[in-house]
């Protein structure tokens, strides 16, 4: 089904492999980017290595001004809207839930939720077959700390996940005679700069001893997975939760 794919966060880890494989596999792709605009400008070129047409908006998705600049110059410059990957996120610190700050918790939260929102309500909007759209993917991208809530570490990024998987499930059943599936997949730990920008150096030596297959994913394996929802392989599913945790 390509056409124009959407990767919000898509300059680096499991972003910026799911924006490479998406135009290994036929989409044109817009990526936006908040800070890193040098990952985000090596991803467009192997884009147009592969052959296709590909660029970069760099904007912060907490804005919600952003969703419809980028939607506009995606479709003017790359054509119609297929598919969306909600993908950037932040973690917040690293803190027990008692000493959280309030300004860290709001920018968590406006970045992991009502970004995803205002995102995949830009999406819904260009894409539903009542909007005169041509029908999409939606494929937002959760975590397993939706499982166990990330007690005395995460329990705010926890549940700005565990509220975009409650968004999935009710935006799917709401589009789904519309033209549009909406998905979602969690993944495990994976081997990106993520933890370790936020300080956390150690995490995959330590938490991988716990997986049962005792290792992280590398992004690419988290991308597959995206790219299977956003096929036409995946064309009677949707409202689904995907884990790609290594069987945790």
């Amino acid at each position: 089904m390509p056409g124009t794919l959407i990767v919000t966060g898509g300059s680096r880890g499991i972003g910026a492999a799911i924006a490479r494989m998406g135009a290994a596999r036929g989409f044109d792709v817009c990526i936006t980017c908040q800070s890193d605009i040098d990952s985000a400008q090596a991803v467009l070129r192997d884009c147009h290595d592969i052959g296709r047409k590909a660029i970069v908006h760099q904007v912060d998705v907490a804005d919600p001004d952003t969703a419809t600049r980028v939607f506009d110059d995606a479709r003017d410059q790359l054509g119609p809207i297929r598919a969306l990957v909600n993908n950037a996120g932040i973690l917040g610190p690293c803190t027990s839930f008692a000493d959280l700050d309030h300004d860290d918790l709001r920018l968590v939260f406006e970045t992991n939720v009502f970004g995803y929102f205002v995102y995949a309500r830009e999406a819904v909007r260009r894409m539903a077959s009542d909007r005169d759209g041509e029908g999409g993917v939606i494929v937002n991208v959760s975590s397993v700390v939706t499982k166990f809530g990330a007690p005395f570490e995460y329990v705010h990024y926890a549940s700005s996940k565990g509220a975009i998987e409650v968004m999935t499930r009710g935006l799917a059943t709401e589009v789904a005679d519309k033209g549009i599936r909406v998905n979602a997949v969690r993944p495990g730990l994976t081997d990106t700069t993520m933890f370790v920008t936020n300080g956390d150096t150690d995490r995959i030596k330590r938490v991988a001893p716990q997986i049962p297959m005792k290792r992280a994913a590398q992004p690419e394996e988290i991308a597959e997975a995206v790219i299977w929802l956003l096929s036409d392989a995946a064309s009677y599913v949707t409202g689904a939760i995907l884990d790609v945790g290594g069987g945790r």
